[in-house]
């Protein structure tokens, strides 16, 4: 049975301008020039320059008497206008309620790039090596070079190029022929490329020392017998297992194992970093400066470009206000005088929504600045305090939502460096004395006494526990495993080394 009823709901929904505004927050400066250029294209109402005065053109007020008068005057053209409008926002991908896109990475465009053989190239130039090949081996061989990756290694399997070969060029072959061809190439420059995994790799550049080797011939093949029949040992670093195996000695062990790790992991690394962009400079969001024992705090300037409203979208407003005084207006020209109100009101969204990003900005950096004051007057890690968002949530009276986005992709430089701001946030770990201490503290000496130990007998993570137990830092052996992951340092026996 249908029934009706009657129920209040509380919702709670974001404009366009807190969300546009939420957007720029989370960019970083480096993106934040690329943003504003994107807007000072779809919005021909904004311009580069000082901002516009709060003339009475401009006022919110005025405006709104403005559209009131229309409305008013003509509300038989309501549903023309109305319609008009939709049509508009429909079909101008630069409006601010349809943008969703103010947090993509900026693509640099400026930069000129040289012109060079890709990787790729360098292997077809090479295909001459290929013996008795036909033309159809060639088109085989092309399509086994595509199928390489920017690390020299074949990760597509032969019967999916087999499948890529009938489909797409009408070449019907074998698996076995296929992997005939990929031999060849396994012989290109550079050693290593073509394989198939790690170990391959690793097989085929000892195999091509091998041939070229004037002396250590039994070294190479003591090599080459660890990584083709004890490569799992030899990855786990059981070395009481690999001197039993090969009856080698520990001096004689350690030479096969450092003739092992002169090899390349990534073949085609040496060729291709000549193609990729070698300068990647960090544009820093905040500057600290101390100046006679007080620092200073400010907004990268590129955090606050000067724009206004353009002057002819002025000249058209007050052209509009007398024409109407003289009774000269007609619907064409009320139907532009609305499309100059949404662009002049998205321009001045906009312009809103730099300053309140400056301002917030700054004033979540401020609290950052007070709450790890001693940090940044002397540059001592020792000295980071235990921060969550929570805390300069509260000191600033923002969400932590925003105090969220504006730490995430940021940077601040100071006399000690640049350091991302994420790195200034961290839990609290209680000593013995009862004392709350930042975990980056903790982990900086974690990482202190891994630099310092023997290389030859590691510590556990339970003897590190032990170790920080005595430094006063109360702390469990799971709590040091997770420190010990999160700074990417692996287990105590794969930082085993003879």
């Amino acid at each position: 049975m249908l029934k009706q009823s009657l129920s209040q709901k509380m919702l709670q929904k974001l404009s366009p301008q807190q969300i546009q505004l939420m957007k720029l927050l989370q960019i970083p400066t480096a993106t934040l020039e690329q943003r504003i250029k994107e807007e000072l294209e779809a919005n021909p109402a904004l311009e580069e320059g000082e901002d516009f005065d709060n003339s009475e053109e401009f006022n919110d007020q005025s405006m709104a008497e403005e559209s009131d008068e229309f409305e008013s005057e003509s509300e038989s053209e309501d549903f023309e206008l109305e319609e008009y409008l939709t049509e508009y926002i429909e079909d101008d991908p630069g409006t601010y309620k349809l943008r969703s896109d103010y947090g993509a990475p900026e693509e640099d465009k400026s930069m000129p790039i040289a012109v060079e053989d890709t990787f790729h190239d360098f292997l077809e130039s090479q295909l001459g090596m290929l013996q008795h090949a036909e033309n159809e081996d060639f088109q085989i061989a092309l399509q086994v070079i595509g199928s390489i990756d920017e690390d020299g290694y074949l990760r597509r399997d032969t019967s999916a190029i087999q499948d890529d070969l009938l489909f797409a060029q009408n070449i019907v072959t074998t698996e076995q022929h296929i992997i005939k061809i990929l031999k060849q190439i396994q012989e290109f420059d550079p050693p290593g490329v073509g394989a198939r995994d790690l170990r391959e790799c690793l097989l085929i550049q000892l195999k091509h020392k091998f041939r070229n080797a004037n002396g250590h011939r039994k070294l190479l093949e003591n090599a080459f017998k660890i990584i083709d029949q004890y490569f799992d040992e030899f990855t786990k670093k059981h070395y009481t297992k690999l001197k039993k195996h090969l009856g080698l000695s520990e001096s004689e062990l350690k030479e096969v194992i450092d003739e092992i790790l002169k090899l390349n992991p990534k073949p085609a690394s040496g060729y291709s970093v000549q193609n990729q962009k070698t300068n990647n400079y960090i544009i820093p969001d905040f500057i600290i400066v101390n100046r006679d024992g007080e620092l200073e705090l400010s907004l990268n300037s590129r955090n606050a470009p000067d724009l206004r409203i353009n002057d002819q979208y002025r000249d058209m407003l007050q052209n509009y206000r007398v024409n109407k005084e003289h009774k000269r207006t007609t619907r064409e020209d009320k139907q532009a005088i609305m499309f100059i109100k949404q662009k002049i009101d998205s321009a001045k969204w906009f312009i809103d929504a730099i300053r309140k990003r400056q301002h917030t900005m700054y004033k979540t950096m401020y609290a950052i600045l007070q709450f790890q004051y001693d940090y940044f007057r002397t540059g001592d890690e020792r000295r980071l305090k235990p921060m969550i968002l929570k805390d300069i949530a509260d000191l600033t009276g923002l969400d932590i939502s925003t105090v969220s986005r504006v730490a995430n992709s940021k940077f601040v430089q100071t006399e000690f460096g640049t350091r991302r701001l994420k790195e200034f946030f961290s839990e609290s770990l209680q000593t013995q004395d009862g004392d709350e201490v930042s975990t980056l503290e903790v982990k900086n000496i974690l990482t202190d006494i891994i630099e310092a130990e023997s290389k030859r007998k590691p510590y556990s993570d339970e003897k590190l526990k032990d170790m920080l137990m005595k430094k006063g830092y109360n702390i469990a052996r799971r709590t040091v495993a997770k420190y010990r992951e999160q700074l990417n340092i692996p287990v105590a026996r794969l930082r085993k080394s003879l």
